[in-house]
């Protein structure tokens, strides 16, 4: 595969790395940059993968302005048996990006045209600049200033990561007069911002049987206690036959989580709208606001080009492993979902996912128990039990839950809900059932029985 207006390829990590990610970053569509690769497409690999890719992160992080944090993705992969380094960048929204030492200028700002990063012309760096996005929450100041983050830091020290006093500026928490920002304000322990799950008995809006109310917190609570109580929602149906014992989730696990991701990494919280989900008997409603982000067609939208709209929000939560690479939450969704389940409006994305329908046609008190028994233990599992039990670690815990949302969930569909290979979820199960809290029941066409009597 040959160099295109989206991809580069460099043979070494060298000098004029800084330039290319610019080019992309002041490119409408991003692009992605592999290091280990010649300009033919022959791979030759790289004797410390590793080592570069800390070398590149530091580079990109102190040599380009305003700050690429956030819009920058660094993974290793395997080509030919061979170490290679890819580097994913996004469309920044603060165009005109720069290398440092040079500042906004024809010599410090360049652009993607082709297959090749070209000096951007004196004109453009001026029409970028009275484009530039100056009303995002790393440029709001927060309405209060007594702000703690004991959860923030909690959650990553959970990740094997731990935040150090400069961690507020590190993370791109204060404004450049050193106060906390907006950024800071939705991830701080207390706050005003309420995120709401709504549930109705029909159709419509017009008997709402359940209200669930999030937030005031740190929004990577929120954003966990979403998922978690969606979930429980996102109950199994069972459909007895003659032959076989079938189950389906209303609604696909792996997609509704990068939904409900979606929607909180890239609301537009300058207005202050948090996120909205709705949960009718026929389907599933998730709306965030600010529509499209500036710059940004439908068809990439869906081809997956990333334009964060809070890459601050983006990068804590690529810290946290609840999101994966740039770009790969749409086509992950596009996978189980058409195109039409989502509307966009100028100030709106509503994602809409229709429910699936499975009717028990045989054994139907044999169904009802085991829907009944279901239900139970998915509640119990996620509410209580699982989350509260000591013998379990923490992947443990969210491989369970996983399981206990879809007793038929697979391996493969267990390793990309949590972005890990398929030996590390068999090694977790194994230990899982080791410690009595799963028994597997039957073959391929099993499920798992989530055992909560001895624990």
């Amino acid at each position: 595969m040959t160099e295109t207006n989206r991809i580069e390829y460099k043979r070494e990590l060298s000098d004029g790395l800084e330039k290319e990610v610019i080019a992309f970053l002041n490119y409408r569509e991003g692009g992605i940059i592999y290091i280990g690769i010649d300009k033919e497409g022959n791979t030759y690999g790289l004797a410390d993968a590793d080592g570069d890719q800390l070398k590149i992160k530091d580079r990109l992080k102190n040599n380009i302005r305003p700050s690429a944090l956030g819009l920058f993705d660094i993974v290793s992969e395997e080509r030919e048996g061979k170490n290679i380094v890819k580097i994913i960048v996004a469309s920044g929204p603060e165009k005109p990006y720069y290398l440092k030492k040079y500042g906004m200028s024809e010599k410090g700002c360049f652009i993607r045209l082709g297959s090749a990063a070209e000096p951007m012309r004196q004109k453009m760096i001026d029409e970028l600049f009275a484009k530039r996005t100056r009303n995002s929450i790393s440029k709001i100041k927060a309405s209060r200033q007594d702000l703690s983050f004991s959860q923030l830091k909690i959650y990553y020290e959970e990740s094997g990561h731990k935040l150090g006093k400069a961690f507020a500026k590190n993370l791109e928490l204060l404004t450049e007069d050193g106060a906390f920002n907006y950024a800071g304000y939705l991830l701080a322990d207390k706050n005003n911002t309420s995120i709401k799950v709504a549930k109705y008995s029909g159709k419509t809006r017009t008997d709402l049987i359940e209200s669930n109310e999030y937030g005031h917190e740190c929004l990577v609570k929120a954003t966990k206690q979403v998922i978690d109580k969606i979930a429980v929602e996102n109950r199994t149906n069972t459909k007895i036959t003659a032959k076989e014992r079938q189950q389906a989730n209303l609604w696909n696990p792996i997609a509704l989580r990068e939904a409900i991701i979606n929607a909180f990494v890239h609301n537009d919280y300058t207005n202050e709208i948090t996120p909205k989900f709705e949960i009718f008997s026929d389907r599933i409603e998730i709306t965030s606001s600010g529509g499209l982000p500036e710059g940004l067609s439908e068809q990439e939208f869906f081809e997956g080009f990333s334009v964060p709209r809070n890459k601050e929000l983006m990068r804590i939560l690529k810290d946290l492993e609840l999101v994966e690479q740039l770009g790969s939450g749409i086509p992950r969704i596009l996978e189980h979902y058409g195109k039409e389940s989502f509307k966009f409006s100028d100030n709106f994305l509503r994602m809409t996912f229709t429910a699936k329908k499975t009717a028990v046609e045989e054994g139907g008190q044999i169904g009802g128990v085991m829907g009944g028994q279901k239900g139970g233990v998915i509640g119990g599992a996620i509410g209580g039990v699982i989350d509260s039990s000591e013998a379990l670690t923490k992947r443990q815990k969210e491989v369970l839950k996983l399981i206990a949302a879809n007793t038929s969930i697979t391996y493969n569909e267990i390793a990309e809900a949590l972005s890990i290979n398929e030996s590390a979820v068999g090694k977790h199960i194994t230990a899982i059932k080791n410690k009595g809290f799963l028994v597997r029941q039957g073959e391929t066409r099993g499920y798992w029985e989530i055992n909560l009597d001895e624990n």
